[in-house]
């Protein structure tokens, strides 16, 4: 760190950048509030993240500022510095890891004469590359007019000659920008009212689920920690899996059967991030607030990440954001046992003490992480004692779905069974208590 200035030059994606991708020099402002080793680890998470929307990053600059400057956010120096460094290295696009205001970003992008964008901007456009199901498309669409609409300005001039890089895309797959304020906010309230039906259809489908009495497993975890892996372990679910940042969007369940044969259902739902933009949060709502409907939730994390700790509270300080979530019982799972060191893996262990290490990839711990589901399971049952008809397998086959059969014996009125069951099931088999 020299006057305040630390810089670092990645000469190796330079050497091997694809033709057409955009040249990004990222930017990071340390303020008094912010620890220097924290911006600089959050300005590594933002390269991977630059990189998965597609643009190289060539060069980073951590800067230390005692406040930002109200209309560029950084000092005139750092500024004119900034601006000979962007055109000595051809940048296309200037990413700063810290949020910008509207007008910031317009006088820097004049400043600049290049693109100039904000950590949200570039988590907003991966979603926008990412989102696959219809209700996905919505909710990226929305937090992008929300994002976008008071960087409009006259008839969006500043913002209509972007090319097709960061912060160009405007949801639902357009190229360009809408300019008209009115017709953004019509477009807006429209995808609210078909986000709310689609919300409606999903509380039907979770209705019929508790209906069903199967309990409610929910994956939640730093993006990219291997939820959809585990998923797919767990389940034979085929989720889409992929060593990339959000390749999840869409909230995905599927039944998973446990060691003893009982069922539950396991959710997968998009990844978080640190300071995930409060558009995404706002937009993707609905769908996180699933979450809250869950029994269990297994918080995944990347047992081989250095920075483990810091992911575990981001990812509880979004749950904090959705009302009942912070309260459901959870579980850590220390995922990809296979690429941990073995001794940062012990002390993660004497750390968290309850947690399950697992590997996705090799299956090691799945089944652990199975009986432990099993045995919160069985703490929120009750016991029945039944005699069931031997006509009625039906009803037997039922009580495997719906809980654990303890025990079975033939006598003269039928099959005595000792089952443990959810307390909402319990109704079903009131006939046969015995």
């Amino acid at each position: 760190m020299t006057d305040g200035r630390q810089r670092r030059r990645l000469t190796a994606t330079v050497t091997d950048l694809d033709v057409g991708r955009q040249r990004a020099l990222l930017v990071g402002v340390s303020l008094p509030d912010i620890d220097v080793e924290w911006a600089e680890r959050s300005l590594e998470e933002l390269e991977l993240l630059t990189e998965t929307a597609g643009s190289a990053p060539v060069e980073v600059v951590l800067l230390r500022r005692h406040s930002p400057e109200p209309s560029t956010f950084i000092g005139p120096g750092q500024l004119d510095e900034l601006i000979g460094l962007t055109k000595s290295l051809d940048i296309d696009v200037v990413v700063f890891d810290n949020d910008l205001t509207p007008g910031q970003q317009r006088n820097l992008q004049r400043r600049f004469e290049c693109d100039v964008v904000d950590r949200v901007a570039v988590i907003l456009d991966i979603f926008a590359q990412h989102a696959t199901s219809r209700e996905g498309m919505l909710q990226v669409e929305l937090a992008l007019l929300e994002y976008h609409l008071p960087r409009l300005r006259g008839k969006g001039t500043e913002l209509s000659r972007l090319g097709g890089g960061i912060g160009t895309r405007f949801g639902g797959g357009e190229t360009k920008l809408e300019t008209d304020r009115r017709r953004i906010l019509d477009r807006i309230a429209k995808l609210r009212r078909e986000l709310a039906d689609l919300e409606s259809t999903r509380d039907t489908q979770a209705k019929a689920r508790r209906r069903a009495g199967l309990p409610l497993v929910a994956l939640v975890g730093y993006t990219n920690a291997g939820k959809s892996s585990l998923m797919n372990r767990l389940t034979d679910a085929h989720v889409l899996e992929r060593d990339q940042l959000f390749s999840t969007l869409g909230s995905t369940v599927r039944q998973l059967r446990l060691p003893s044969g009982t069922e539950a259902l396991l959710s997968d739902t998009v990844g978080f991030v640190q300071r995930l933009p409060h558009q995404l949060v706002e937009a993707f709502r609905s769908t996180l607030d699933q979450i809250a409907d869950a029994d269990l939730v297994l918080h995944v994390v990347d047992a081989s990440d250095p920075d483990l700790e810091t992911h575990v509270a981001a990812v509880r300080n979004v749950l904090a954001e959705i009302p009942g979530a912070a309260e459901i019982p959870d579980i850590l799972v220390l995922n990809k046992q296979d690429l941990a060191d073995e001794v940062a893996l012990r002390r993660l262990v004497n750390v968290h003490p309850d947690a399950v290490v697992t590997s996705a990839r090799t299956g090691h711990g799945t089944r652990l992480l199975g009986e432990r589901i099993e045995e919160f399971i069985d703490g929120q049952s009750v016991e029945l004692r039944l005699v069931l008809p031997y006509d009625r397998g039906d009803l037997l086959a039922a009580l495997h779905r719906d809980g654990r059969v303890v025990k079975t014996e033939a006598v003269d009125d039928g099959i005595a069974v000792t089952a443990r069951v959810r307390p909402s099931t319990t109704h079903r088999y009131a006939a046969y208590a015995g």
